[in-house]
């Protein structure tokens, strides 16, 4: 749907024809890969199939401290008729039993222990009484498998633990080690370029005169790409000069999966980046403004890549840091995952997924119809229930960001949402 802004641009499109409108342009690339240790491999993407290559475990092992029976000579037992049994070994921690069970034994286990053959229950401590040193009373019964792990209970030999295309969790990296397994072969990280433009940036370390200002969007892209596991390039600050900015989005279209550019989207010297990216195409500027607040000046499109390949992915994204990171969100976030190699996740109810709380909004939030606005909240706890409380200001206020956990979306055709209405806050990361 095309909307026309308050200054007369008609390309404003929602958010959802942003993104389809990239994607029907955007190919994917050959993705390079590497083989890491898992030590190393938290948050990759995994390029195929990972099989276990054993039983885990590959012993019937106890979940308990107390002693391996056979559970038929358990049966009836209670603390009126307890069953007398004499404790013939101590089954020493990562080895096997001497010798199997008889029937009429037990041996005293401890948790994790191999449960010797005959076994094939383990009573608790708590359920038996000792009679002297070497015998002891049962006095409840077991049923069979109590207490036990079973050869291949917890992976069987050849199933698949990491599918192809999942991004590794902690867990995972310990399944691998359970399997002994310690190498896996991941996608290589994207290198995704920062380049901020405008005359009235300066480096973060330099003192501003009046007018300018510190470059602070670079190092909010440099966190935002990290999390979500590509390699921020920073290029450095471009003055806006159409040469000049027209040179390092060649260089980085060379060396680069992704080029982000900050500043240089919103009236004035959006006609500059815009014309860039369409010099440089096909097939140049797809989008340029998006029904969202923050973010409506985005600019997204594909860059000819060097030597024949896929086309680049290019956004041109506002200079305030709430734009930023609203967009990159939105925008940015759902191709870096794909460039990374990541399964697409299912889409609910017409949205990418997120991390989610629901909380009480404290007080009314207004809109404007036609808009989707993302409105920045902090959480509070107040008599065991949660709230949302907005925090008001400009998108250029890098301070609302800071104080906010995170964002209640008022979806495109309402007019806002009403103080104690339950709204979903979507978390930062």
């Amino acid at each position: 749907m095309t909307i026309r802004d308050m200054l007369g641009r008609s390309g404003v499109v929602s958010r959802e024809d942003a993104l389809t409108s990239v994607y029907e342009h955007f190919v994917l690339p050959d993705l390079e890969r590497e083989t890491v240790h898992i030590s190393h491999a938290l948050g990759r993407v995994a390029v195929e199939d990972v099989r276990s290559p054993v039983d885990l475990p590959d012993f019937n092992r106890s979940t308990v401290d107390g002693y391996a029976v056979s559970s038929g000579d358990t049966f009836g037992a209670s603390e009126a008729h307890a069953a007398y049994l004499p404790i013939v070994a101590d089954i020493p921690m990562g080895s096997l039993p001497e010798r199997d069970l008889a029937k009429g034994e037990t041996m005293a286990i401890a948790t994790g222990g191999a449960l010797p053959g005959g076994a094939d229950a383990v009573v608790m401590f708590e359920h038996t009484q000792p009679v002297d040193e070497n015998h002891i009373e049962v006095v409840k019964p077991a049923a069979p498998l109590e207490n036990v792990i079973q050869i291949g209970d917890d992976v069987r030999e050849g199933e698949v633990l990491i599918s192809s295309g999942r991004v590794l969790r902690p867990q995972d990296m310990a399944m691998l080690a359970g399997v002994g397994i310690t190498t896996v072969t991941v996608f290589e990280q994207p290198r995704v370029a920062i380049i901020s433009t405008g005359n009235e940036i300066i480096p973060a370390d330099r003192r501003p005169t009046k007018g300018q200002v510190r470059d602070v969007n670079s190092y909010n892209l440099e966190g935002l790409i990290t999390q979500a596991g590509g390699v921020p390039v920073k290029k450095g600050i471009i003055p806006d000069e159409y040469a000049r900015l027209r040179t390092i989005v060649e260089e980085s279209a060379r060396d680069c999966r992704l080029l982000l550019l900050t500043g240089g989207s919103s009236v004035g010297t959006a006609d500059l980046t815009a014309k860039v990216i369409d010099d440089l195409g096909p097939p140049g500027v797809l989008v340029h403004g998006v029904s969202v607040k923050p973010g409506k000046p985005l600019i997204a499109g594909l860059v000819k890549a060097v030597q024949g390949g896929a086309p680049v992915p290019v956004f041109g994204l506002p200079g305030h840091p709430a734009a930023v990171t609203v967009c990159f969100d939105l925008f940015v976030r759902p191709l870096l995952n794909r460039l990374r190699g990541e399964s697409p996740k299912p889409v609910l109810r017409g949205r990418a997924s997120y991390s989610v709380v629901k909380a009480k909004l404290a007080r009314s939030v207004s809109s404007t119809p036609g808009r989707e606005d993302h409105v920045r909240v902090v959480l509070e706890e107040r008599e065991e229930e949660l709230w949302a409380r907005p925090v008001f200001g400009a998108s250029g206020l890098i301070s609302t960001l800071v104080k906010a956990d995170g964002t209640v979306v008022i979806p495109v055709n309402e007019i806002g949402i009403e103080a104690e209405e339950e709204v979903e806050v979507r978390l930062f990361r």
